[in-house]
């Protein structure tokens, strides 16, 4: 793998660049997109992955022309001049490509839109940012058709021991299109090879299948309450993810094109994981815990024992288990922020509202490491799993962020 990204960290970016426009209209629409994507549509998290990559890919490319592309477009740099205004080009990249992903929130998108426009005063700048964030968009839209994303893909069933079915309480599969998504900035997802899971004959599954029955169990005894509260957290819906870029961006004081690079420095890096880590789910197709634990009698070890209704304190995620797809998506984010700001020390939280709580971070390191024990802790992950799906996550960041949204010489 190449070595970490040689680009621009916060510390180093001029003053008058991250000044040079407010970030209000690039965290607005960061918040419209939460709202069609989830809120609107409730795309599941692989889903909702691509679409936020989409939109603020888009975004960025737009704010980065307008300041005069300091720094490598993602797909395009739009021609610019003097003046245009940043708000318009942002309401304009952002709108555009939601309402081509969601057109059934026409109406809804189309209010956002007017009502950040009313906001720009009328004339020369106000167009010309509305033309730089429609070739933003376009040119996103046009990288994007037929780029694999297909829900309808079904996971490959199997009955065997250690095969991966469909698990309650939905029995359905969810996310078999992303292996083959075309990427935003890898070249392949084969470039990125994940050593096979442990034998189910071996001491190694069976410290792992031990270990998330006992902690990750919906009644478990031996789990902490903080546990408790990280594997809810972490697995609310509404990832916490999404709150913790924009809380980084106001509380930085970033303007909009730090703001618009670091979000899509994150998204981008996260789906660009997610492909490569979604082929291993396909390629080693393996049992979640939940049906693991119940069936644990066929695997062949003996250091295993069935316990029939069984459930863990979460709901399983609908696809296989190996590696895990939040360590690699989780890993891969906080390695953008670590190289957007330059240092690991970079202090955040965020309120979850499955979990009443609201959890706070001193590292990007300390977040990443607490996904990990969170996945087994909500009983829907194998400690190899998150393991392998930590390390994955880094070595996809280390090549996105080499290659993309570094500044331009």
């Amino acid at each position: 793998m190449t070595a970490l990204a040689v680009t621009v960290p916060l510390a180093a970016a001029t003053t008058a660049e991250a000044r040079t426009e407010p970030s209000d209209a690039v965290i607005a629409w960061n918040v419209h997109a939460q709202t069609a994507i989830y809120e609107n549509a409730r795309q599941p998290p692989t889903t909702a992955a691509r679409s936020f990559a989409v939109v603020q890919g888009a975004v960025y490319d737009a704010v980065n022309a307008i300041a005069g592309s300091p720094y490598e477009p993602l797909v395009t740099a739009p021609r610019s001049r003097r003046g245009d205004s940043t708000p318009a080009a942002v309401a304009a990249a952002a709108h555009d490509v939601l309402l081509w992903m969601f057109p059934a929130q026409e109406e809804s998108l189309d209010a956002q839109y007017d009502e950040a426009l009313a906001a720009v005063p009328d004339g020369r700048a106000e167009r010309g940012g509305v033309a730089v964030g429609e070739a933003a968009a376009a040119a996103m839209i046009d990288s994007r058709r037929d780029d694999g994303f297909d829900p309808a893909a079904p996971w490959p069933v199997g009955a065997e021991p250690g095969d991966w079915r469909p698990t309650p309480p939905g029995y359905i599969g969810v996310g078999a299109w992303t292996p083959f998504l075309k990427p935003f900035v890898i070249r392949d997802a084969g470039d990125y090879p994940v050593k096979p899971p442990p034998a189910l004959t071996s001491a190694a599954w069976a410290r792992d299948l031990n270990e998330v029955k006992a902690v990750g169990s919906a009644g478990s005894t031996v789990r902490t309450q903080d546990q408790k509260e990280a594997a809810i957290w972490w697995d609310d819906p509404r990832q916490v993810e999404w709150a913790i870029g924009r809380q980084l961006a106001t509380t930085h004081g970033l303007g909009a094109l730090q703001t618009a690079r670091m979000l899509a420095m994150v998204y981008v890096t996260a789906i660009d994981a997610l492909i490569p880590c979604y082929a291993a789910k396909l390629r080693y197709s393996l049992w979640r815990p939940v049906t693991a634990i119940p069936l644990a009698g066929t695997d062949g070890n003996p250091a295993t024992g069935p316990e029939e209704g069984w459930t863990p304190l979460r709901g399983t995620a609908p696809s296989p288990e190996y590696p895990s797809g939040h360590a690699c998506f989780t890993t891969a984010t906080m390695a953008a922020l670590r190289v957007f700001f330059g240092r690991d020390d970079v202090s955040f939280g965020a309120a979850s509202a499955d979990s009443g709580t609201t959890r706070h971070f001193d590292s990007l390191a300390a977040a990443a490491r607490e996904v990990q024990g969170a996945r087994i802790w909500a009983g829907v992950h194998y400690r190899s799993a998150v393991e392998e799906g930590d390390i994955l996550g880094r070595e996809v960041a280390r090549d996105v962020l080499d290659r993309a949204f570094v500044r331009r010489r």
